[in-house]
């Protein structure tokens, strides 16, 4: 009987041991230039090729589709018209030429859009894509 309490006192030392040869203090040593770099690559990252701010995912309003050019600049000018603080973007996508207005971060902020155009158009669509945030 003394043996298995001897035994199970010796083990519960090495344990402890073990479990405290485990604990230590880590020092890091680093450049100040590293934080430095860090920061100018997050503002080069916001920043696009030509100095503008890069896209992010967000909504805009379809409020033409179709097959003339024409037509999709002129609906482009006709909305700068009515609306010139939203920006406006025509697009080809064979066969179709696309206005999609609008730069919103929110799906309600384009469907707000939408409820004040339903007066000078009559189809009008929300899509999903990249915006130019403000």
């Amino acid at each position: 009987m003394h043996r298995k309490l001897i035994i199970g006192l010796l083990f519960s030392f090495f344990l402890t041991q073990a479990a405290l040869a485990q604990q230590g203090k880590v020092t890091v040593i680093k450049d100040p230039q590293i934080d430095s770099l860090i920061s100018r690559r997050l503002a080069l990252s916001r920043l696009g090729s030509s100095g503008n701010t890069v896209t992010s995912l967000g909504y805009r309003v379809q409020i033409f589709s179709g097959l003339g050019r024409d037509e999709a600049y002129l609906q482009q000018s006709k909305f700068k018209s009515l609306f010139p603080g939203i920006g406006s973007y025509v697009s080809y996508t064979q066969p179709n030429y696309k206005v999609r207005v609008g730069d919103f971060r929110t799906k309600l902020e384009a469907q707000k859009l939408v409820n004040d155009l339903k007066k000078q158009y009559t189809s009008l669509f929300i899509f999903a894509e990249r915006i130019n945030p403000k």
